[in-house]
């Protein structure tokens, strides 16, 4: 089970031994005193992994770009994307629904896998200029410093003689 559930281990134990004798998520959550939102959860494991939905399933688990798209195309075709989750093994019938958020936002890119990390830096621009050039670009910075510089003499020369 989820370590952030809101249920204590005996509240998820007992709502699978009602699921079992025919409850829904109501009348569990009345009978137990706890969200509904919370046992609504519970039940939509339970209707795929069984008892299982007690024991806690590996967190981070990847699947592949086609396993992904075959999965949603199924619903898109019409299939229940609960009946597919439990078919897929999938740990809940949400992590579809997010994948069907996805693509139809995104598209079948959005499904494929992303680099993992910061994005690499990108080559300093002065490693890639030619030796022409980066000497062309140091004068004309080196011509903009004199400049200000000359100027900066001029505003202190004006400011000690008017003193």
């Amino acid at each position: 089970m989820h370590p952030r559930s809101s249920l204590t281990r005996e509240q998820r134990e007992r709502a699978v031994t009602l699921f079992e004798q025919g409850m829904r998520d109501r009348s569990v959550a009345t009978t137990l005193g706890v969200s509904r939102c919370a046992v609504r959860r519970l039940l939509h494991r339970w209707e795929i992994r069984g008892r299982g939905a007690l024991v806690a399933k590996p967190t981070k688990q990847t699947y592949t770009f086609e396993t992904k798209l075959v999965l949603i195309q199924r619903c898109l075709a019409g299939e229940s994307p609960r009946v597919v989750a439990q078919h897929a093994g999938l740990s809940s019938p949400a992590v579809l629904q997010n994948w069907l958020r996805i693509y139809r936002a995104q598209g079948e890119d959005g499904l494929r896998p992303k680099p993992k990390g910061r994005p690499a830096k990108k080559p300093d621009e002065a490693a890639e200029l030619s030796g022409v050039e980066r000497l062309r670009r140091e004068v004309e910075y080196l011509r903009a410093e004199n400049a200000y510089l000359g100027k900066l003499r001029a505003l202190m020369e004006e400011k000690r003689r008017t003193r």
